[in-house]
């Protein structure tokens, strides 16, 4: 179903959709050409979390570990997330910010940036019966809507299927009518680099826990600003139930995971929520993003890894909102969400150090040149998640092993 009932309060800023970078689907990478490529990733990429972008992406201010904020009432009193930020959706103000730019894995609020990429591509009433090809790579333990083979859907149902169950067998299944996993991964990496979000390393489209999967309370914004100038996003983030193909004529009804939008188990609806997208893994924790509406204003609040389980996210994230609102004409802005650079936006410079989060070791945290060597991988991003896609269903079939629990959805931690 559409939502078409949501609008901007005030028109929204342009953020034309960034073309996409063609990727070659026959590429080939010999063992030296990958072996000198994954040289040239820094350290965040290739596993080790950094604490921080070596960037000055959105202001100097968010390049600063601990919380940012100018004016306004004290911030709500228990906030336990090792990341949040709260901003104006229309001028892209960032009213307040706690490590902005740390790098920690996003679980399934990546499922943003895949949307932000493939979402346009389709026809919302274009059909792909699926296959056990398109279902192969789907990481064990993974969050699934409950696709089979030989059952068609619509390219409307699928995106359900991602926002409303993030779905990694819907978001499989669209990557194979895109082309492939690996020229999926490519293309998000590519959209994120256009959005100037430097903290993302992209290695699977759904979001489940890899190695190297980051991104940030900043990037996760930008993603969901970004997404939500686009009424199907809009719709589909927005969207509380839906029935879904279960063969033949049957179907089942389906439910939105967002609690903040639906009530679920027990948590209250946030009044004006129009989205976007929760995510959790055993090794993320829980992840938010969410947008709301009142008094004319939209904000967007990103909340990551919170101490408390279950609906501590939600939690926080309302009374971010909350904070927000009362707060949104008293503070002055600590940094702002940039603007494509397809979009005219200003292309950000590397910062010289990168800052170290207070207790954080050498073990996760970047080295202090990462800015250059983090430009250096962001030129190369395209081949490199070629390499890394290629490299994703074994990956998979590891993570089986570990027992390693999928967003949100897996049968033993379900909540």
């Amino acid at each position: 179903m559409r939502d078409s009932s949501w609008r901007s309060p005030r028109p929204a800023p342009p953020s034309p959709r960034a073309a996409s970078v063609p990727a070659a689907r026959s590429a080939v990478l010999s063992r030296r050409a990958a072996l000198g490529l994954a040289a040239a990733v820094p350290l965040a990429a290739s596993g080790a979390p950094a604490a921080y972008a070596a960037t000055t992406i959105g202001g100097e201010r968010l390049g600063r570990g601990g919380v940012q904020v100018l004016g306004g009432s004290a911030l709500p009193e228990r906030l336990t997330a090792r990341a949040w930020l709260v901003a104006d959706h229309e001028s892209g103000e960032v009213l307040a910010a706690y490590d902005a730019h740390r790098r920690l894995a996003p679980a399934s609020t990546l499922k943003m940036l895949f949307a932000d990429t493939v979402l346009k591509r389709f026809e919302r009433t274009e059909t792909r019966k699926a296959t056990d090809g398109d279902l192969a790579d789907v990481p064990a333990g993974s969050s699934l809507v409950g696709i089979k083979p030989g059952i068609t859907y619509t390219v409307e149902q699928l995106w359900q299927g991602v926002f409303l169950r993030s779905g990694n067998d819907a978001v499989h299944v669209l990557s194979h009518m895109n082309g492939g996993i690996a020229v999926t991964v490519a293309q998000m990496q590519a959209r994120a680099r256009d959005l100037q979000a430097l903290d993302t390393h992209v290695v699977s489209p759904d979001g489940f826990d890899h190695k190297g999967q980051l991104s940030s309370a900043y990037d996760l914004t930008l993603f969901a600003r970004h997404g939500l100038a686009d009424a199907d996003f809009r719709g589909y983030c927005a969207t509380k139930t839906a029935d879904f193909p279960a063969g033949g004529k049957k179907t089942f009804q389906i439910q939105n995971t967002d609690r903040l939008l639906t009530g679920a188990w027990g948590v209250r609806p946030y009044d004006g929520l129009i989205g976007v997208k929760n995510g959790y893994t055993s090794h993320a924790g829980n992840t938010f993003t969410g947008a709301a509406t009142r008094d004319g204003r939209t904000l967007l609040v990103t909340v990551m890894h919170p101490k408390n389980g279950g609906s501590g996210v939600y939690e926080e994230t309302a009374q971010l909102l909350d904070w927000g609102f009362e707060n949104a004409a008293k503070v002055r802005p600590v940094g702002t969400l940039v603007e494509p650079l397809s979009a005219g936006g200003a292309s950000a410079t590397p910062a010289r150090k990168a800052p170290k989060a207070a207790g954080a070791s050498a073990a996760d945290t970047g080295p202090a040149s990462a800015g250059s060597s983090w430009g250096l991988f962001a030129g190369a991003g395209g081949a490199f998640a070629l390499l890394a896609g290629g490299a994703f269903a074994l990956r998979g079939r590891r993570r089986a092993a570990t027992g390693e629990d999928g967003e949100e959805g897996s049968a033993r931690h379900r909540r």
